[in-house]
C-alpha cells in the first residue's frame, strides 16, 4: 500500500518542476496559467508534505537545493511516463504505446521500411521512435527498448540479436574510374571514410581482404547517413554495413569494392529493462522483430545475397 505522504499532488509536482526548470515562479506561473501566489502556494505544501526545505528563499527568489534537483530528475522522469501513457491510451485505447530508441540509420534504413507491417498486424499499438547514438539508463529514460549496436553487454538489461554487421567498402562510380582499386593496396593515399563508432572497421575489412592495408585516412563522421551522401558525392571511399550499402549498389550510386559484405567486429541487438518483461506491446514487437529478421536472412540466402542487406 502505497503512503500518501510520500505521494504528492500532480498540481504540487507539475508546479515544482515548473519552477526548478524555470528557476523563476513568475516564469512557471505563466507556463501553467497560474497565479505566482498559487505557484508559491504550492511549493509551499510540498516542503510541508515531505518535511524538507526544496528552495533557499532570498526575497523573492528561489534557488534549488541539492537534493531538490536530485528528487526533480525523478519527478520530471515520473511525469513524462504518465504523459507518454496518458498519449497512449487516448490514441490506442485497445492496444498500447511503445517507445523504441534506435540509431539513426537503422531507424531510416531497416526498421521504417518495415514497422508498417507490424502496425498494420497490431492496429492497438503505436511506436514512438526517438533516435540515439549512445547508450542511456533505463532506470532514468523512459524507454520501453532499445536498438543498438555492439555487444549483449546493456547493463540491467534483457537482450535478443537480430543479426550480425557485415561490412561492404564502396565508392561512386566517378571516383573509381579516377582511382581505379583491384587490391587492398590500392586504398594507400585514398581518402576513407570512417564511422567515429566503429574505429576498428577499416582494419577487420583489411583483414577480411588478406591484408595489405595501412594507415587509413579521411573524414571521421558520427552517422552513417552522412557517410552515404558524402561517398556519393564522390569524398572517399565508405565502409558501410551491408544492409545499408545494398540499396545504393542496387541503384548503382555506389559500387562495391573488392570482396564484399565481410564479417564486422559487432551486431545489432534488441535491449530492454526488465520491467519491461509484461508488456504485452513489447513483446509482440520482439516477436513480430525476430520473425522479420529471419524471413530476411532467409529471403536474402535465396537470392543469393548479403544475409544482413535486407
Amino acid at each position: 500500500m502505497r503512503q500518501r505522504r510520500f505521494l504528492p499532488s500532480l498540481s504540487q509536482l507539475i508546479a515544482f518542476e515548473a519552477v526548478i526548470r524555470h528557476r523563476s515562479v513568475t516564469a512557471a506561473a505563466d507556463e501553467l496559467h497560474l497565479t505566482q501566489s498559487t505557484v508559491s502556494r504550492l511549493i509551499a505544501s510540498l516542503e510541508r508534505q515531505l518535511g524538507k526545505p526544496l528552495f533557499a528563499r532570498d526575497r523573492k527568489r528561489l534557488t534549488p537545493t541539492p537534493e531538490a534537483q536530485v528528487y526533480a530528475a525523478s519527478v520530471t522522469q515520473g511525469l513524462d511516463l504518465i504523459q507518454r501513457a496518458s498519449m497512449g491510451l487516448i490514441a490506442n485505447p485497445g492496444g498500447g504505446a511503445l517507445s523504441l530508441s534506435v540509431l539513426p540509420t537503422f531507424a531510416t534504413r531497416w526498421l521504417a521500411p518495415r514497422i508498417g507491417q507490424f502496425l498494420a498486424d497490431n492496429p492497438g499499438i503505436s511506436i514512438n521512435l526517438s533516435t540515439k547514438i549512445q547508450r542511456f539508463s533505463f532506470a532514468t529514460e523512459t524507454f520501453d527498448a532499445a536498438i543498438y549496436f555492439g555487444a549483449d553487454d546493456w547493463p540491467d538489461a534483457h537482450h535478443m540479436k537480430l543479426f550480425d554487421e557485415r561490412l561492404t567498402a564502396c565508392a561512386s562510380p566517378l571516383f573509381l574510374d579516377s582511382h581505379p582499386i583491384t587490391g587492398p593496396v590500392d586504398l594507400a593515399g585514398l581518402p576513407v571514410l570512417q564511422l567515429e563508432t566503429r574505429p576498428h572497421g577499416w582494419q577487420a575489412w583489411f583483414n577480411a581482404q588478406g591484408g595489405g592495408g595501412g594507415v587509413v585516412s579521411g573524414m571521421v563522421m558520427d552517422q552513417f547517413s552522412m557517410m552515404i551522401q558524402a561517398a556519393i558525392s564522390g569524398l572517399g571511399v565508405a565502409l558501410l554495413p551491408s544492409y545499408l550499402a545494398h540499396p545504393e549498389i542496387a541503384e548503382g550510386r555506389l559500387v562495391p569494392i573488392l570482396q564484399p559484405a565481410v564479417p564486422g567486429d559487432g551486431a545489432y541487438w534488441l535491449a530492454w529493462p526488465e520491467r519491461g518483461d509484461g508488456n504485452p506491446a513489447l513483446a509482440r514487437f520482439r516477436q513480430w522483430v525476430a520473425a522479420t529478421v529471419t524471413l530476411d536472412l532467409l529471403s536474402s540466402q535465396e537470392a543469393g545475397e548479403d544475409p544482413a542487406a535486407g
